[in-house]
């Protein structure tokens, strides 16, 4: 596990103003979507916003404690129901995690929005609803939102979303948009180099920093992952991979190999790598769009090692 020697990597300073202005005036909007890429810490803003709020109503209270561990009587937490599953037995309501494939936000859930705002507040001025992913909303959920967000209430919403475009324009039009741009190299370098424990980790010695930076695609919070995932590699599958590979034999082994000893989320991961390796080596766009396609075929689970030799054959058909 890598560890983090500050807990404010994730902190935009441009959202953090525009919120704490928010808290500070008592100029809540009923409705707000906290928009950006996957890993730039929407999610660990809106807590936050969530807790401060909460502290204007009752600063004596152990707030944090009863945010982190989903038992504030105000606080409504929504996410995606399928799939979901904890990481861990002692794990939280807030550190669950889900499996790409089916998740979706049923109408159900959104119903229970309705029962939550209807009783009144305990411990403060406000109830808050936070909306993990809320793109998934289906049709029926997203209907029932709306008519949620018209009705005069006393609660706020935050919704959190990486697929603006996803959400019905009836629902954007009604919350205030926060948005969180991804990060730059150069303070995805100065996280590597302020926040990270490097003592903790060996980046394999056969990447190149710019690589895992790029493969990052803006997200500190995918950088870690990336990183710890990369550290799994073994030797034989980095060194195989510093090139496209011409030889049918060697893309019909490496294949396997990979196939075999890598989950679907480190065959992924690995895609995002090399896609940036080969990209950096060749400045061929075929090849590019050849591995995204790739990362779209593992994602599906359409057979992961058939995926891999059909990419690598056709890749080798261009160098």
């Amino acid at each position: 596990m890598i560890e983090v020697k500050k807990n404010n990597f994730f902190l935009n300073e441009e959202v953090n103003n525009c919120l704490n202005n928010i808290i500070k005036n008592k100029s809540f909007a009923n409705g707000y979507i906290f928009y950006g890429a996957e890993g730039v810490g929407k999610k660990q803003t809106a807590l936050q916003f969530i807790k401060e709020i909460f502290k204007q109503s009752s600063p004596s209270e152990n707030i944090e404690q009863r945010i982190t561990n989903n038992n504030h009587p105000d606080f409504l937490i929504i996410e995606p129901e399928s799939l979901l599953e904890t990481k861990s037995s002692g794990s939280s309501v807030l550190e669950k995690t889900i499996k790409s494939g089916s998740e979706i936000i049923k109408i159900a859930q959104i119903r229970n929005i309705k029962t939550f705002l209807s009783q009144n507040s305990i411990n403060s001025e406000k109830k808050i609803v936070l909306i993990i992913d809320a793109h998934l909303l289906n049709e029926a959920a997203s209907n029932c939102l709306l008519k949620t967000l018209e009705e005069p209430n006393n609660g706020i919403f935050i919704l959190l979303t990486s697929k603006l475009n996803l959400l019905l324009d009836t629902i954007i039009s009604r919350c205030q948009i926060v948005r969180f741009r991804s990060f730059s190299s150069e303070k995805i370098k100065f996280i590597l180099k302020e926040y990270l424990d490097t003592s903790k980790f060996n980046i394999n010695t056969k990447l190149k920093i710019e690589d895992l930076i790029n493969s990052a695609n803006g997200s500190p919070n995918q950088l870690l992952k990336n990183i710890e995932i990369w550290n799994s590699f073994s030797d034989e599958i980095i060194s195989n991979l510093a090139s496209p590979i011409k030889n049918n034999l060697e893309i019909l082994e490496i294949s396997q190999l990979i196939s075999e000893k890598l989950e679907l989320n480190q065959q992924i991961c690995l895609v995002n790598l090399i896609q940036n390796i080969w990209w950096r080596k060749t400045k061929n766009v075929g090849i590019v769009k050849k591995l995204e396609n790739l990362k779209y075929l593992l994602r599906k689970k359409i057979q992961p090692r058939l995926a891999w030799e059909i990419t690598f054959l056709k890749i080798s058909m261009e160098i």
